[in-house]
């Protein structure tokens, strides 16, 4: 049987190999805000609930393992003793995937993956429209457990009022987990649907996502591109090279698409975002992509 002294090897391996035993974990898709009220939106899977009496959940921003550096949920939590956390569910992972992108301080997470922030009642932060349940909190107490790379940060917080879609609630009035649809987070890449079982997020860190801002209005208005489509959209660094997408264009099946609904620009349209929710559910970015670009072209 393998056996490790975490001393032994370095933090970045240890953590590796944490995150795939201590699995799966929930996740805490926390809002928080600044003293001069900007805005900051991120998700934490070193996450849990502690207690019913009085409520604590307790969530850990650790410090950045290549640098040590602090995250801003966590700046922002010492500045500002309130945050919300929200529910994630199997609709919105893409877009809170693309949300855990190291962006610069100053950049809105929710204008970025495309989520919608709606006031709080009695916190300051926002909260997430999208998130099946919302829990407004007062931070009680930062525990910092080092200052090397990978330190926890412990932010004991004290729920005062959950906001649940009604949506998600059986006919007894409690949580169906089926409705709810949540996600987990295991090692690498990789989540857990409740109700499903695996599969797979590429994480966005090493890049910056474009964003959902800068989707297209027709492309961010779809009636028919899911929120997990726009995030799997918004996570892409550039777009396709200009030699790559011309190539796309002069396929002969390509031409073929376009030509048969010319005449038509709103069934196009429908056709072209059917087609590109079919290459995105098949993991196929790039030409997802390259078809949206074409389209608008047209």
């Amino acid at each position: 049987m393998l056996q490790i002294i975490p001393s032994n090897i370095k933090p970045s391996d240890f953590h590796s190999y944490m995150v795939g035993a201590i699995a799966p974990r929930p996740i805490a898709f926390v809002s928080s805000s600044d003293q001069m009220g900007g805005i900051n939106l991120s998700p934490f899977s070193f996450y849990n609930a502690f207690g019913s009496n009085p409520p604590l959940i307790i969530f850990s921003p650790a410090l950045r393992g290549k640098d040590g550096g602090v995250k801003n949920t966590l700046e922002n939590a010492r500045e500002v003793d309130e945050v919300v956390i929200n529910v994630v569910n199997y609709a919105m992972v893409q877009q809170m995937s693309l949300a855990s992108t190291e962006y610069p301080k100053g950049v809105d997470e929710f204008v970025k993956s495309g989520f919608t922030a709606i006031p709080s009642e009695l916190v300051k932060p926002p909260r997430v429209k999208e998130s099946p349940v919302q829990m407004e909190c007062k931070v009680k107490q930062i525990i910092q457990t080092g200052v090397k790379g990978g330190a926890a940060n412990l932010v004991i917080c004290e729920i005062v009022l959950m906001h649940i879609n009604e949506d998600i609630l059986n006919d007894k009035g409690i949580i169906d987990p089926y409705k709810i649809d949540q996600v987990a987070r295991l090692g690498g890449n990789w989540y857990t649907r409740a109700s499903k079982g695996l599969f797979e997020v590429p994480k966005p860190l090493k890049t910056l996502g474009i964003g959902v801002d800068a989707l297209p209005e027709s492309v961010r208005t779809s009636k028919i591109l899911t929120g997990n489509d726009l995030g799997m959209l918004g996570n892409i660094e550039k777009l396709p090279e200009e030699e790559q997408q011309l190539l796309y264009e002069n396929r002969t099946d390509v031409k073929i698409f376009f030509s048969v609904l010319a005449g038509d620009p709103e069934n196009l349209t429908n056709e072209v975002h059917l087609e590109a929710h079919k290459l995105l559910s098949d993991n196929n970015i790039t030409e997802a992509w390259m078809l949206l670009i074409a389209h608008q072209k047209k």
